[in-house]
């Protein structure tokens, strides 16, 4: 890989929601860590920007005190935008306008109404990619505004995403995502258990997974961050008997570890997930995805050959699932990820991005 001509310099303006390394901000902390990675590796300058308590020593960081933004996914369609006082989003966005002269392009990996409404008062691009689906009638507002205003400045995971906003502006670009595969070792003979992974949370249906062990009697094993804790304690009520254990939120090395010795993993999303950064993780142990057929997982796993896609909010059909998941070669798992989903591509497809834009 060389190193671009002509070197960009770049402030990426971390999620709102929470300290990197903390996992609150989910999938966007992953890719967020992923593009960084590839861009230093190309020779470009870069500083990132992000709510003090951030743990990534081993990136140019800056650390902005202030109060954490609340998730988007707990707002209703019609909810007016809300701030709290000192918020760390306002404090964050203050900075990129102070330091602004002394960068090619700004990168903002939050979702919230805010960046996008001080876009058009930036004298230095800025480049939006918008981590989830449409969820808020203000926010698809302001983000219809920018595409029209700034075409080609929005990047998305896929197209079914993208396609939950009113009236984009073309082109639409599609960035996917992408993981680094040497993190992910292979394994060909699994232990009969399932594995569910993502924030505890409403939205991510985790008690469809619990019912599926429950009705297999399949050994479920559970990570990922407990965001509410009341939803938590709830299934833990609701399925007394079912075999599930959570194994709290790990890192890459741990997660890899459990995931390659499961049968396959249960993506059970009841939104539009707008990419699904677990599935490639699995397919990159070789194990095979049964999702709802419903968001980005829908764009990622190759229904018969790598996973099977079901009809969304069917526990019955992932059951049923199960039950055909050796007829699945693990080996075309692997080589989907090593086709599709690599780090390379990955970087290649920002970094192209990013010198269309400036």
């Amino acid at each position: 890989m060389t190193a671009s001509p002509k070197s960009l310099k770049l402030l990426f303006v971390s999620t709102s929601v929470g300290p990197l390394g903390t996992g609150l901000g989910g999938g966007v902390e992953l890719t967020l860590y992923n593009v960084t990675q590839q861009m230093i590796q190309r020779g470009h300058q870069l500083q990132i920007v992000a709510p003090a308590g951030s743990t990534w020593d081993f990136f140019p960081l800056v650390q902005i005190p202030g109060n954490l933004q609340i998730i988007a996914q707990s707002l209703e369609r019609t909810a007016p935008i809300t701030m709290p006082e000192n918020s760390v989003l306002a404090n964050m966005w203050d900075y990129a306008r102070q330091v602004q002269a002394d960068y090619d392009l700004i990168v903002n990996f939050a979702y919230d109404w805010l960046p996008f409404y001080l876009t058009p008062f930036f004298r230095c691009p800025i480049a939006h990619l918008v981590s989830m689906g449409s969820l808020n009638n203000a926010q698809d507002q302001i983000i219809a505004q920018v595409a029209k205003q700034f075409p080609g400045t929005l990047g998305f995971h896929s197209l079914t995403q993208a396609a939950t906003f009113p009236e984009l502006t073309p082109p639409i670009i599609c960035l996917s995502n992408g993981i680094d595969l040497s993190l992910y070792q292979f394994c060909s003979e699994p232990k009969q258990q399932l594995a569910w992974i993502g924030r505890i949370s409403p939205e991510k249906g985790l008690e469809d997974a619990v019912a599926v062990a429950e009705i297999t009697n399949i050994p479920l094993k559970i990570m990922g961050k407990i965001q509410d804790e009341s939803y938590w304690q709830q299934i833990c009520q609701d399925f007394p008997n079912a075999p599930f254990e959570y194994l709290g939120f790990l890192s890459t090395t741990e997660l890899q570890q459990v995931v390659r010795e499961c049968q396959a993993l249960l993506m059970t999303q009841r939104w539009v997930e707008a990419f699904g950064n677990v599935a490639i993780e699995a397919l990159a142990c070789g194990v095979p995805v049964i999702s709802y057929r419903r968001g980005g997982p829908a764009e990622i796993v190759q229904h018969g050959k790598t996973g099977f896609l079901v009809e969304p909010d069917s526990v019955d059909g992932l059951v049923d699932a199960t039950q055909h998941i050796n007829e699945i070669n693990r080996y075309s798992c692997r080589q989907q990820a090593e086709a599709e989903f690599s780090l390379e591509a990955l970087g290649d497809r920002f970094e192209k991005w990013f010198k269309e834009i400036i």
